[in-house]
């Protein structure tokens, strides 16, 4: 089964971010995972997978606006209803802004007429409601996105279990 990850990321952290649930996902067996950016996203392979996580930055307590545009004008004519979807942020600040990040990505995902993913407490600790969150270390030296590693590992994998059971 294949399983997209697709990110905005203007430093390097949403994508290592991303590259984590990927790597996650792989565990499911027979799961094949890839991670892209908004500018080089694989269409073929995207319609063809079961399920998207779709992550960037928070900006201003928002999604990023080329994230924002992407979503408008790229995620529009890709296949993506019925498969199952998620969303994951990162931040610079503590309370940055990444959970409207990731209820925004979500919103978008409804209206495409996604499925959307949350383990919520069901699965245990790490709760994880909505989609991981982390922050990294460019404005907060005591954090660093490492921190995070594997709460998005952890999502990946939850990620993939569930559409393993929806699409199996």
């Amino acid at each position: 089964m294949k399983l997209a990850v697709i990110y905005d990321s203007k430093t390097g952290n949403t994508r290592q971010a991303a590259e984590w649930i990927a790597e996650g996902m792989q565990k499911a067996e027979g799961t094949e995972a890839r991670a892209f950016g908004i500018e080089d996203v694989d269409a073929n392979f995207v319609n063809e997978a079961k399920g998207v996580v779709i992550g960037c930055p928070s900006y201003a307590a928002l999604m990023t606006p080329d994230m924002r545009s992407w979503l408008l004008a790229s995620a529009s004519k890709l296949q993506m209803a019925g498969k199952l979807g998620g969303a994951f942020a990162t931040e610079q600040y503590t309370h940055g802004g990444g959970e409207n990040v990731i209820m925004s990505i979500l919103t978008n995902e409804l209206v495409m007429g996604m499925l959307c993913y949350s383990g919520g407490a069901a699965c245990g600790r790490p709760v994880i409601h909505m989609g991981p969150i982390g922050v990294n270390g460019n404005v907060e030296p005591h954090n660093c996105l490492d921190h995070y590693r594997d709460c998005f590992r952890i999502y990946g994998e939850r990620f993939a279990q569930k559409a393993q059971e929806l699409f199996a």
